[in-house]
């Protein structure tokens, strides 16, 4: 398990992350969604100790990840897939790890196999590498330990389709197993597809978290229309339905039908459409809630005005 408990990082007077608190179960693929910028990284090197926080606190398995003996046994990690010696040959890098980390060298044949990199691959320097096979090198790194638990930040990056689709089976094949995958992507197509939980973060906050069930299915409101649009705007707003524009004189308006109709009756107006409208997808979800994060932040702080003279005396 992955617990997160209002972790925030500041860099002087700016706020990275902002109490941010969510939990990874075993058995499941959490997606770790939000825009460049958001503080999705930054969350994912506190809880893997790389980043000290500025207040609250991360644990793997009920530890700080720091006081994990031997942590590649227990938490698989792909932070960035450039951090590797691009003088050694994948065999090499994943020979190391196999030393370090104690286990049989043949376990590294075994994660090159896994991954999809032939022997001629595995012979070739990693500088030479493409992002999509340094993506497969490290996820294997990540692996050799036969972890329970993977942290794997934008490991989709470079990968062909062929490339993701081996990625959303592996990690699906991992979860279903027993396994906790904390995966952040921007392929928001791919993560709804194989995850189980979605966090979303903006502005180093979090936006909204829960099942699929929860966030994609929920019913997305009601879509009025009327004959005239600041009318049906006004009564709706006046019965204290929250209104949003979709369009020309019409709103969707996040409450039941019922009471849409009521509210609109009472006030006279001519209706031409009522209907119920779904939730979106993952990436409707996402754009929603991130253009939300964004307007918000983009209000501007209170001015204060400093008392008159008459006011001090």
């Amino acid at each position: 398990m992955i617990e997160v408990e209002r972790l925030t990082k500041r860099y002087g007077e700016v706020a990275a992350v902002e109490s941010v608190s969510f939990r990874c179960d075993p058995g499941t693929v959490t997606g770790f969604l939000g825009p460049n910028g958001a503080g999705k990284s930054t969350t994912m090197r506190m809880i893997c100790g790389l980043t000290p926080p500025s207040a609250g606190s991360a644990t793997v398995k009920g530890v700080p990840y720091r006081r994990i003996a031997n942590p590649g046994r227990h938490v698989g990690v792909l932070l960035d897939a450039a951090a590797m010696h691009p003088g050694r040959t994948g065999r090499e890098t994943l020979g190391l790890a196999a030393q370090v980390l104690g286990v049989e060298q043949a376990r590294a044949a075994e994660m090159l196999e896994r991954v999809g990199l032939p022997a001629k691959a595995a012979r070739r320097r990693v500088g030479g590498y493409s992002l999509g096979m340094r993506q497969r090198l490290g996820i294997a790194q990540a692996l050799i330990g036969d972890p329970s638990v993977l942290i794997l930040d934008e490991p989709a990056n470079g990968l062909d389709p062929e490339g993701i689709f081996w990625m959303r089976t592996l990690l699906r094949d991992f979860a279903d197993r027993g396994g906790t995958v904390l995966l952040s992507s921007h392929l928001l197509r791919e993560v709804e597809a194989v995850a189980d939980r979605f966090v979303v973060i903006a502005g180093g906050r979090i936006a909204a978290q829960g099942t699929k069930e929860e966030l994609l299915t929920a019913p997305g409101g009601v879509l009025v229309r009327g004959l005239d649009a600041s009318a049906l705007h006004g009564a709706l707003s006046a019965a204290g339905l929250p209104v949003r524009p979709e369009g020309e004189a019409a709103f969707t308006v996040a409450a039941p039908a019922e009471a849409v109709g009521r509210a609109v009756a009472a006030a006279g107006v001519v209706l031409l459409e009522l209907r119920q409208v779904s939730g979106g997808g993952l990436e409707e979800l996402f754009l929603a809630l991130t253009a939300e994060a964004a307007t918000a932040s983009a209000e501007p702080p209170p001015v204060h005005v400093p008392p008159s003279k008459e006011a001090v005396k």
